[in-house]
C-alpha cells in the first residue's frame, strides 16, 4: 500500500471513528443532569417558561434539567457564563430580545458575541407587551394617555431593567409618538410593576405574564397591547394598533441556546425534545393563561429571528442614544 492510501485510509477510519463517536454521544446522551440557566430572577415570567419546559423535557430525556438563575447586566452576566461552558448539552440558557439582539448595541464591551457564541436551541414563546397605568392616571385608552402624556414633563416610566425588552418598547413608543419620557429601571418585572400599582411611577409596559393579575384586579389600566392582533385570554385589551398607531409591535421573545461547538446531533435532540414539550396540553395550557404566544423553531429558524430582530432593536437603540456603560 502506497503511502497516500494509507493515509487516505487512516483519514477515512478516523471520521469514521468521529461520526460513531457523535452518535454514540447522542444515543447515550443525557447521561447526567443538565443546567437550565435563567438570566434573571426567580419568579418572572422567563423564569417560569424555563421551569415548565424544564420538568416536561427532563421526563421525555430521563434526566433531571434544574434551572439555576443567574440575574445581572440585562442577562449578560448568565450570558458570559454560557458562553464559557462546556459545549456538551449539559449547560443551556434561557435566551430573549436583550441576551441575542439587543446588547450588542447597549454595551461597549460584552463578556459574549450573540452571533458567535451560541448554539441556537429553538424559539419558545413571545411575551406580548401591554401599555399599563396606575388607576390615577387620567387615561383609559390610548388617545387619552397621548393627551396626559403630554401635559407632563417628560413622565416616569417603569421597566425590569435597562436593555429589557420592556425597555426598547417604551423606547420605541417614545420615537413613535414624539413624546419624551423618563426611564427608571427596576431589578426585574415584580419591583417595576408593584411601584406602578402603588402610584411610584405612573405607568409601564408590561408583559402578559407579569400584569397579568393586576390588570385583572384593576390596579392596572390596560391603555393597549403592542401586537397587531388581539391576544387570546385578554381579548378585552385592543391593540395599539387598532387605536391609530399602525404597524406598532413589540415583544419579549425567548428562545433555548446551548454554548458554540456543542454537536449537532446533540442540538437536534434537544430541539425535537423542545419542540415535543411545547405541544403538549399542558404546557400549551399553562403558557396560554398567561398570555403567552407559543413560537416553536427549528435551529435555524431562530438563528434567522434573532439576526431580524439585532437589525430592528439597533435602529431603536442608536436613535434614542442608550449606552449603558
Amino acid at each position: 500500500m502506497n503511502h497516500n492510501a494509507s493515509l487516505t485510509r487512516r483519514t477515512f477510519v478516523s471520521s469514521a471513528a468521529l461520526a460513531l463517536a457523535s452518535t454514540a454521544m447522542a444515543q447515550s446522551y443525557p447521561a447526567k443532569t443538565i443546567e437550565w440557566v435563567v438570566p434573571y430572577p426567580a419568579g418572572g415570567g422567563t423564569d417560569v417558561v424555563a421551569r415548565t419546559l424544564a420538568e416536561t423535557m427532563g421526563k421525555s430525556l430521563g434526566q433531571s434539567i434544574v434551572v439555576i438563575n443567574k440575574p445581572g447586566a440585562a442577562t449578560s452576566i448568565g450570558a458570559t457564563y454560557l458562553a464559557r461552558a462546556k459545549p456538551d448539552g449539559y449547560t443551556v440558557m434561557s435566551a430573549d430580545t436583550a441576551t441575542l439582539a439587543a446588547n450588542p448595541f447597549l454595551y461597549s464591551k460584552l463578556g459574549y458575541d450573540p452571533a458567535k457564541d451560541f448554539a441556537s436551541l429553538g424559539l419558545t414563546v413571545r411575551f406580548p407587551m401591554i401599555l399599563v397605568v396606575n388607576p390615577k392616571v387620567p387615561a383609559k385608552n390610548l388617545k387619552e394617555f397621548l393627551a396626559w402624556a403630554r401635559t407632563q414633563k417628560a413622565a416616569n416610566y417603569a421597566s425590569p431593567g435597562a436593555g429589557s425588552p420592556h425597555h426598547l418598547t417604551a423606547e420605541l413608543f417614545s420615537r413613535e409618538t414624539g413624546i419624551a419620557f423618563t426611564h427608571v429601571p427596576y431589578k426585574g418585572a415584580a419591583p417595576a410593576v408593584q411601584d406602578v400599582v402603588a402610584g411610584q411611577v405612573p405607568f409601564m409596559f408590561v408583559d402578559t405574564a407579569a400584569g397579568q393579575q393586576f390588570i385583572g384586579a384593576g390596579k392596572l389600566v390596560a391603555i393597549g397591547i403592542a401586537n397587531l392582533k388581539r391576544v387570546k385570554n385578554f381579548e378585552e385589551i385592543p391593540t395599539l394598533q387598532e387605536q391609530g398607531m399602525k404597524g406598532f409591535e413589540a415583544y419579549a421573545w425567548q428562545g433555548v441556546v446551548a454554548p458554540a461547538g456543542t454537536p449537532k446531533d446533540v442540538v437536534d435532540k434537544l430541539n425535537k425534545t423542545l419542540l415535543e414539550a411545547l405541544d403538549t396540553t399542558a404546557v400549551k395550557a399553562r403558557f396560554q393563561t398567561l398570555g403567552l404566544e407559543l413560537t416553536p423553531s427549528s435551529p435555524a429558524q431562530m438563528d434567522k429571528y434573532a439576526a431580524d430582530e439585532r437589525a430592528k432593536w439597533a435602529k431603536v437603540i442608536k436613535a434614542a442614544n442608550i449606552q449603558l456603560d
